[in-house]
């Protein structure tokens, strides 16, 4: 590194984030650890006593729950843990959303983080980069497509996210689906406008008082390191982003072609295990994909009974049946994944509406039921063997399951699939500090992911 660079590469942390579900969190983290910028994850605002244990940090994020909340509890919740983050000084502060930009008016509105954050920082426009080669998602004249088995769909007609049970996708032109959510200008730099030599001049036309936001085109690696230019390079004295992780990978390679970080190693390789514990609230045909694996090698495979779990008389019985069932497992050297659906055409997804109703429950409610049912089940089962290596799947189960497990706060150890890297748990508790822990979205990693958490990779990708 120059001279020259090293003294425009500035100090201290150059992004903070909030993640609107613990899955993305740590796909956010892992970026960020990859790129060679030292990342810690919180699971509560970050403290100084907290932060002086990892001193090297550069980027730092705090896991949040917001993907299935309501304008009304963003209105409340969001001012605190956007001024916590932004009280660290970072350049950037980023919303950290899914790739697949889940949400709605009433649900996960990015639009609502989006207005409640540009009032934190002073800049005047606020970039979104949603597109992420690495995750297969791509954005491309405001559109947003991702793939599948290797078939590449506009989002409205992608096979899960047009289905999606809470917030199904529509509109793929996300200007056309933000605007429902905000009434903030909403601009775009396109692929075109990107690849010319006058794309620093069209975000100055588009910033303002009013703090537009901006999306930026993402395709491939080349419009993604140049996208991360346009938002480094107008900074200013800071900006709000509401981004998926594309924002971290656009950053690190701007940072890599700007010669401020070297080529990274990518992540350290995981090392294999006796055996390990699932649990998945996961409604996608990915994560379905992966538990008929699990069932055909060797894993035991329970299914949660929803009924019995959602009514009060039955639940404890139902996890103590469940938990004993793999507790067996796990003590034969049997790897176990719990799970309550088995992809969107089971019948504890398609009926769902009926089991809450018989239950007494809203939806919404009775999903939150299932992810707390879900977390006490990996808490117990933790109690009652030895584990060193767990994994949830699942946005909503992710957030209830790490919530109950004491976490602090969590850094990556090694990658395993793009988006679901192996996280060291950091606890106060001496049964949960150094747990290892992934947690899955439902639409990452392939049919054997399972088997790959288990088995470990000897060299793992960037």
């Amino acid at each position: 590194m120059s001279e020259t660079i090293a003294q425009e590469w500035p100090d201290g942390l150059l992004l903070a984030y909030y993640g609107d579900d613990f899955t993305g969190s740590t796909d956010a983290m892992e970026a960020m650890t990859a790129a060679g910028v030292p990342t810690l994850l919180c699971l509560d605002d970050p403290t100084p006593e907290l932060l002086a244990r990892f001193p090297g940090v550069r980027c730092v994020g705090l896991a949040g729950s917001s993907r299935g909340r309501g304008p009304a509890w963003m209105d409340d919740e969001l001012p605190r843990h956007f001024a916590s983050l932004a009280a660290l000084g970072a350049p950037i502060l980023q919303y950290k959303v899914c790739s697949t930009f889940d949400s709605s008016p009433d649900i996960g509105s990015i639009g609502r983080a989006v207005d409640i954050g540009v009032k934190i920082m002073p800049g005047h426009w606020s970039p979104m980069i949603v597109g992420a080669p690495r995750l297969k998602r791509y954005q491309m004249f405001g559109n947003l497509f991702a793939t599948v088995e290797g078939i590449g769909y506009r989002l409205d007609r992608h096979p899960t996210m047009s289905r999606h049970p809470v917030t199904p996708m529509h509109e793929a032109d996300l200007r056309m689906h933000l605007h429902r959510q905000t009434d903030r200008r909403l601009e775009l730099v396109d692929m075109v406008q990107l690849r010319s030599p006058h794309a620093s001049s069209a975000v100055r036309a588009m910033a303002g008082d009013d703090t537009p936001v901006v999306l930026i085109d993402v395709l491939d690696e080349e419009m993604l390191a140049a996208a991360g230019a346009l938002v480094w390079n107008h900074r200013g004295k800071g900006i709000f982003s509401a981004s998926s992780s594309g924002l971290q990978y656009a950053l690190g390679a701007h940072w890599r072609a700007s010669g401020f970080l070297p080529e990274p190693p990518g992540l350290a390789p995981v090392k294999p295990v006796r055996a390990i514990a699932a649990v998945s609230g996961s409604c996608s045909p990915v994560t379905a994909g992966q538990i008929r694996w699990a069932r055909a090698n060797h894993f035991h495979v329970e299914r949660l009974d929803l009924t019995c779990a959602l009514d009060p008389a039955s639940a404890a019985a139902e996890v103590e049946r469940v938990v004993s069932i793999a507790a067996d497992a796990v003590g034969r050297g049997q790897s176990v994944v719990v799970h309550s659906a088995e992809g969107p055409e089971d019948p504890a997804v398609r009926d769902f509406d009926v089991i809450a109703e018989n239950a007494r429950l809203s939806r919404h409610v009775a999903a939150r039921r299932v992810g707390e049912t879900l977390a006490e089940v990996m808490c117990q089962l933790l109690d009652r063997v030895a584990l060193r290596r767990v994994v949830v799947a699942g946005g909503d189960s992710s957030g209830e399951v790490a919530g109950a497990l004491d976490i602090a706060a969590l850094s990556v150890v090694g990658g395993l699939a793009p988006g679901a890297p192996l996280c060291r748990v950091w606890s106060g508790s001496p049964q949960r500090d150094g747990l290892e822990i992934v947690l899955k979205g439902g639409q990452m990693g392939d049919a054997s992911f399972f088997g790959l958490v288990r088995d470990g990779v000897s060299c793992a990708g960037s």
